[in-house]
């Protein structure tokens, strides 16, 4: 099995130096890689057009969004569009609010576009932390190194369902003392109720300073009702994972206690879409907020 630390690549002294902590999950390494069962990561990389899937990965994606709205090629044109809206994001954060600080958490395998490359294109100086637990994300983590600037890139193995070693390790790349924005794109909708969510959103902004950004994308239960609860339902049945899909409301409560960032929480693509942008749908709500002060 190989297992990862968390290099940082660090521009400060003019020149990039590669760094590494420990593991913040404690004793916890990263599991072996499983092809037995598709792999949410590896599902989306596929969709995305990427190769560091399986077949499982495959054919998971194949049959159960048969019933997608628009087929396999609806969800293809979806996730391309989250995968903007991410994009985005990262932009109104560096050029509207004035954050140069990310913590990501549910990273996914590399693509082009990647926080830290469009953070970096409009302040050099920005500090990226990476946050993933899925093996394969870890594997292809030193691509996240390419194109990095003047500022510093971390990736770490960490669960979402224990913020507190997340937020300990990701002190070491980012300052506390300054806004920080938590990117939660397609990871809360893999947590049920029963693993609250909201309560895990709170302990991840409690140390940040007042100004600091949360955005998060979460599948919708009613866009699309009947359609989206038979595709998750075959998807489950092969994921190493569950999805839980949540309403309009329900995803933004969990931004509940932020100040809200207009234009609210929209279908993804209708975030703050860029000037003669077609108007497209999505199955995606997506939020963005900041902690009051």
């Amino acid at each position: 099995m190989r297992t990862f630390g968390d290099p940082v690549l660090d521009g400060r002294d003019g020149g990039m130096r590669l760094t590494s902590h420990g593991t913040p999950a404690g004793s916890a390494e990263p599991a072996e890689i499983d092809t037995s069962r598709a792999h949410a990561a590896r599902v989306y990389d596929y969709l995305l057009g990427g190769r560091a899937n399986f077949k499982v990965d495959r054919e998971a994606a194949e049959i159960t969004y048969a019933s997608f709205p628009g087929g396999i090629d609806g969800v293809r044109a979806d996730v391309r569009e989250h995968r903007a809206a991410l994009g985005r994001v990262v932009r109104y954060f560096v050029k509207d609010a004035g954050i140069t600080q990310f913590l990501d958490i549910g990273t996914g395998i590399p693509k082009e576009d990647n926080v830290h490359e469009v953070a970096q294109a409009g302040e050099p100086d920005a500090r990226i932390v990476y946050v993933d637990w899925d093996p394969i994300v870890l594997a292809h983590a030193p691509q996240l190194l390419r194109g990095a600037r003047g500022g510093a890139i971390s990736y770490i193995y960490g669960d979402l369902h224990d913020p507190a070693p997340i937020l300990r390790e990701a002190a070491k790349t980012l300052d506390y003392s300054r806004p920080v924005a938590v990117m939660l794109f397609g990871i809360l909708h893999f947590f049920s109720d029963a693993d609250d969510p909201r309560g895990l959103v709170g302990q991840l902004l409690a140390p940040l300073p007042a100004g600091s950004g949360l955005a998060l994308s979460h599948l919708a239960s009613d866009l699309h009702s009947e359609e989206m609860a038979e595709t998750f339902n075959r998807l489950n049945s092969r994921l190493a994972e569950s999805v839980t899909l949540r309403s309009h409301d329900q995803v933004a409560a969990l931004l509940a206690g932020l100040d809200p960032v207009e234009p609210g929480v929209v279908q993804a693509a209708q975030w703050r879409p860029d000037p003669g942008a077609a108007t497209l749908t999505s199955q995606v709500w997506l939020g963005v907020g900041r902690k009051p002060g």
